[in-house]
């Protein structure tokens, strides 16, 4: 007996750096787009507080209310996020979120592969990934490429206080696994926390 897709496998990355700072999330297929905004956010750890969309096949998809608040006649219309679940694409299918206008952070979301496991997932998971995202508000790619050059030279006259900005450590290359897991577990609880900044690495004990 043929049993249905339960979970699919997606692919986020962010449009425009390199090398590519990206995640891989085993999502239940019953997610609506909402939730995968939600997911996005917690697998990145972005702070969820500016606007988003999706555009699939040249449509909008988000919150209709906040996103037509300031439309013109000319904006293409803005279907409801919540109608869209993940079981409606094929496989192969690529489409685009888009987080914080004005920084615009870009991603693609590639979906890889529907499976079907033993037990039907209740929340993400989060299999694979590399690389630190950018910091919020940092002004977009031409912005991080700028704060990367900053905080490489300490003799930069803006070091110190790019330094403080991003909580006193920052490192592109920085992904842990199972940090990025726990925060896509807990990605559709209400009262969930961000961290603010990276965390720091702990002093290797000198011998």
């Amino acid at each position: 007996m043929f049993k249905a897709a339960n979970a699919v496998q997606i692919r986020v990355s962010i449009d425009e750096i390199k090398p590519d700072v990206w995640r891989r999330l085993v999502l239940p297929v019953q997610w609506n787009l909402e939730h995968l905004h939600l997911g996005i956010q917690a697998a990145f750890n972005w702070w969820n507080y500016h606007l988003y969309e999706f555009r699939i096949g040249g449509l909008r998809y988000g919150d209709v209310e906040i996103l037509t608040e300031d439309a013109t006649d000319d904006d293409p219309r803005v279907f409801d996020q919540r109608e869209v679940r993940l079981l409606d694409f094929e496989q192969g299918a690529v489409f685009s979120y888009h987080y914080d206008f004005g920084d615009g952070w870009r991603h693609t979301v590639t979906v890889e592969e529907f499976l079907t496991l033993t037990a039907s997932p209740k929340h993400g998971t989060c299999v694979a990934g590399e690389r630190a995202r950018p910091p919020e508000d940092v002004g977009g790619v031409s912005g991080y490429e700028r704060f990367l050059e900053i905080i490489a030279n300490q003799e930069d006259p803006e070091y110190a206080e790019t330094i403080r900005w991003c909580g006193g450590y920052f490192e592109g290359e920085w992904f842990d696994l199972s940090t990025a897991d726990k925060d896509l577990h807990n990605a559709l609880r209400s009262n969930v926390k961000r961290r603010l900044y990276q965390p720091k690495p702990k002093a290797v004990p000198k011998k």
